[in-house]
């Protein structure tokens, strides 16, 4: 009986400094997946709707901000780097 008494009395000992560093590397973890999935795709993505450069290039065309040489040369160019084609419908 004499050992529990001389336990209960040490206190936790030196390993309860693990405990801030393991909730560290939890947190540390979940921010670097978030990172690499979840945030990543919101940053690298083209923008879909009113907002896509594909949209504000009609938009400048239709309100006569460009004329059509400049639209078509300009969407030949947003089509290779966004990967769209122009058989895939009006843009």
């Amino acid at each position: 009986m004499d050992t529990f008494t001389t336990l209960a009395y040490d206190g936790p000992g030196p390993w309860i400094l693990f405990l801030p560093l393991i909730w560290a590397a939890v947190v540390v973890s979940v921010i670097t997946v978030l990172r690499r999935t979840v945030w990543r795709g919101r940053r690298g993505a083209v923008p879909h709707g009113e907002r896509s450069p594909i949209a504000i290039l009609g938009r400048r065309f239709a309100a006569g901000e460009i004329d059509e040489d400049e639209y078509w040369r300009r969407l030949s160019v947003l089509d290779e780097q966004f990967g769209r084609s122009l058989k895939d419908g009006a843009a």
